[in-house]
């Protein structure tokens, strides 16, 4: 039986209820695991009312504001979880941004202020956070993060991102190699295409969703929902020798040619 009870998780990335993060919380939290979500701050407190408001129902012991590209608030985040915790057992990454511009028209249109905020956001986020969880993950843990097919094979007007998820995928395998001797897992959730926030700023991104439904061994996409059920499963001791992985959630897309 799946169990994450006594496990402390940190969720990152939950926007609205169409987010993948949320369903992954939603599972955690079914599993047992005591929660910390982490929001996206801004100016006029918007984000913050709007997440509270969404996983109140999870009863989340921590709710913190982080920028992932402001290191001090890295800092203090992972100093309130030592803090209020003591240790952290799972840190879910489902962190990704671009420039709407560079997610249409031609990759080799990229901008250079634009490659680099998706490669800082949406890759060396997860350095950036393993490192500042490696350390309270005391007993071992799960870190898990979220690529997309396009960090394979080139995907339609994904552009930059693709390259960012590339790199995600090289870092899963790196952080999953130094972090394995202190039994600390590090996984990475290949989800198929999910109309998110994230997602809706990918150019054609009805189109590729409607592609998956028709193409797919199981002619569907996939849910937030059945990604949090892996999650769930990889953050577990059900999932205790895998490590350095990338999973495909995709109701099977990857496996096709045509």
């Amino acid at each position: 039986m799946l169990d994450l009870s006594g496990k402390n998780a940190l969720v990152t990335g939950i926007a609205n209820n169409r987010s993948i993060a949320w369903g992954i919380a939603q599972q955690l939290h079914k599993a047992g695991a005591n929660l910390g979500i982490t929001y996206l701050p801004d100016d006029k407190g918007k984000m913050e009312k709007k997440v509270a408001e969404l996983v109140e129902p999870l009863q989340p012991s921590l709710f913190l504001p982080c920028n992932v590209e402001n290191d001090e608030q890295i800092q203090s985040t992972f100093a309130t979880i030592r803090q209020e915790w003591g240790k952290i057992d799972i840190l879910v990454h489902c962190l990704a941004f671009a420039q709407r511009e560079d997610l249409t028209g031609g990759f080799s249109e990229t901008s250079r202020s634009g490659f680099k905020t998706a490669l800082e956001v949406s890759t060396y986020s997860l350095v950036q956070l393993s490192g500042a969880a490696k350390p309270l993950m005391t007993e071992g843990g799960s870190i898990i993060t979220l690529t997309y097919l396009g960090a394979v094979r080139a995907i339609p007007n994904y552009n930059v991102m693709g390259v960012a998820k590339a790199g995600l995928e090289a870092s899963v395998r790196y952080l999953a190699a130094e972090l394995g001797p202190q039994n600390i897992r590090v996984n990475g959730i290949s989800a198929g295409p999910i109309r998110t926030l994230a997602s809706s700023a990918v150019g054609g991104i009805l189109d590729m969703i409607h592609h998956v439904e028709e193409v797919a061994p199981l002619r569907r996409t996939v849910t937030q929902l059945e990604v949090g059920n892996t999650a769930a499963f990889l953050c577990s001791d059900l999932a205790s020798g895998i490590t350095g992985q990338i999973l495909y959630v995709d109701a099977g897309y990857e496996i096709m040619g045509m």
